[in-house]
């Protein structure tokens, strides 16, 4: 009868062990750090606030002081009227619904590039502000992730000079 109770628990502690392995995956795959897409997520913020091609990212999960990281100065357009530059390495503060003390962020605003200090959510808006003046762009300028703009060294010959 000892035999018979072996074989019984056999697939009882196979099939627990099965679902602990099963269940526990979640957990362990939520140890990996975060995308910055997911950072921004976590904090209010559009995916689409920092476009592809980042190559690293830097957060302080304590204080929220953060570098995003580009291969090459990054460039895009909003609505086809106003642009954005990132420079190579960007850096600043984040917390739930905002960025601030922004180094290497910039909008051109009057063909004068400007450097953007802080950025805010506000409902269905994001308040972008500079020194002397903000501006708000609704948020769903920032839905999708833009692409970079080929600035200088583009490949096929082409070069662009960048404002």
């Amino acid at each position: 009868m000892g035999s018979a109770t072996t074989e019984r628990l056999i697939p009882l502690a196979a099939t627990l062990i099965s679902l602990i392995l099963i269940h526990s995956t979640p957990a362990i795959s939520s140890l990996a750090s975060p995308t910055s897409y997911e950072v921004l997520d976590d904090n209010n913020f559009p995916a689409g606030l920092l476009p592809d091609g980042i190559s690293s990212y830097d957060l302080n999960i304590t204080t929220g002081q953060f570098s995003v990281h580009f291969n090459r100065t990054c460039r895009f357009s909003l609505q086809n009227s106003y642009h954005l530059k990132y420079k190579p390495t960007f850096n600043g503060y984040i917390s739930n619904g905002k960025l601030s003390s922004l180094k290497g962020v910039y909008v051109r605003v009057f063909l004068v590039w400007r450097e953007i200090e802080e950025i805010v959510r506000r409902e269905d808006d994001l308040v972008f502000s500079m020194r002397i003046s903000s501006y708000v762009f609704p948020i769903d300028y920032f839905e999708e992730r833009p692409q970079c703009q080929c600035v200088l060294k583009c490949g096929g010959g082409q070069a662009s000079k960048e404002t």
